[in-house]
């Protein structure tokens, strides 16, 4: 009684949470299912019902790849400078949002960063081919004009990480401060105040009032951005590297990709996933008790 009194007191919000949830159980639960191939020698015609189990055989044939240092050393670096530049930079371009005193001008540059958020990846993608092209590109148009000497940006190995996570971060950055900017503007203006006739710089401001004032938040989109350290964009890697940057290049997804649609071999890539989406969880959860401990903040 008490339970059904509870659903009816609630049902909009029920209501309201049923297409999240259906969204979730259906894309996100249900297929995990799937998963179970990991553990078989999958054959598409005999089904998940009929095809022999092998255990972690797979598992094994992963861990003794002469790829898997190299994939797992790709996708943490790519993923550590990710968070590095693109968390941030973020929190910085908010706080120098925050100083800026005249709302208009403020206003335009904030419409201006939102702006890249909104091109797709495959845009962007292109964007970065036809900039570093070694003929028609601006970058080496530059280069040469200082009197370097034009670079194959996509053909080197070294410059892939470089232009993966500096595209990324002129992407994001303006969209991602969204959050740091609101949790800045709930600060108390007294605070400010107060520190000017205290005689506080702009920068003491900044480090003793706006920081610690926005600390929870930075915690908690770090915490989540660190649960996803593992989980480098697939679409943007796949369109720009090619197998002159596979050294640098090459992450977990882009390897399940070439190894379940391109080679078929469907139990492997299932098991190489299985073997990513279990890095991300323990990262998660060794990082949500490293921040608790450390700052009394977590997700849980």
């Amino acid at each position: 009684m008490w339970m059904r009194n509870k659903v009816k007191r609630n049902l909009v919000l029920y209501v309201f949470l049923a297409p999240a949830a259906i969204y979730y159980l259906l894309f996100h639960y249900a297929p995990m299912y799937g998963t179970l191939i990991a553990f078989q020698d999958y054959n598409p015609f005999r089904g998940m019902s009929s095809s022999p189990w092998v255990g972690f055989k797979h598992f094994e044939a992963f861990f003794n790849s002469i790829y898997f240092y190299r994939l797992i050393r790709n996708t943490l670096l790519i993923g550590f400078y990710s968070i590095l530049f693109g968390f941030t930079i973020p929190i910085v371009f908010a706080l120098l949002l925050h100083e800026v005193k005249h709302p208009k001008f403020r206003n335009l540059i904030q419409s201006i960063s939102y702006l890249p958020h909104f091109i797709s990846t495959v845009v962007v993608a292109g964007l970065i081919v036809n900039f570093t092209s070694p003929s028609t590109g601006f970058i080496n148009g530059l280069i040469e004009f200082f009197g370097g000497t034009r670079i194959d940006f996509l053909r080197e190995s070294g410059w892939f990480r470089t232009l993966y996570v500096s595209s990324g971060v002129w992407q994001t950055v303006g969209w991602s401060s969204i959050i740091y900017f609101a949790s800045l503007t709930g600060i108390s203006p007294s605070l400010y105040e107060a520190a000017e006739m205290d005689g506080a710089s702009r920068w003491q401001k900044v480090w003793h009032i706006s920081l610690p004032g926005i600390k929870p938040t930075i915690i908690t989109i770090l915490l989540l951005d660190l649960g996803r350290v593992m989980d480098v964009g697939f679409e943007k890697v796949y369109l720009l590297y090619n197998s002159t940057t596979y050294e640098t290049a090459d992450v977990l997804s882009t390897y399940v990709y070439r190894s379940g649609l391109e080679q078929q071999q469907y139990s492997f890539a299932a098991s190489v996933g299985l073997f990513n989406s279990f890095l991300t969880f323990v990262f998660i959860i060794v990082c949500n008790r490293v921040a608790r401990k450390l700052s009394g903040y977590s997700l849980w």
